[in-house]
């Protein structure tokens, strides 16, 4: 047996779309927020709306991935 056991994914489609929707949530809010974060010098009402959406979808990232961590496979 590996120290590292290979994950195969799911077979369940329920599960399997939300792995697949989890990441880009994730990194697509933290890119929105940098992206924000570069741009708040030059334009503060873009970047403030670019803050909210970045914020919103990195905390859906995150409770997607924590909801997801909880669930068993069938």
């Amino acid at each position: 047996m590996s120290f590292f056991d290979k994950y195969n994914g799911t077979s369940n489609a329920r599960l399997l779309r939300m792995e697949r929707v989890i990441w880009p949530l994730i990194y697509g809010g933290l890119l929105t927020l940098v992206l924000a974060w570069f741009t708040e010098n030059t334009q503060a009402t873009s970047a403030t709306g670019l803050y909210a959406v970045g914020a919103v979808a990195l905390a859906m990232g995150i409770s997607a991935f924590v909801w997801r961590s909880r669930q068993k496979e069938e």
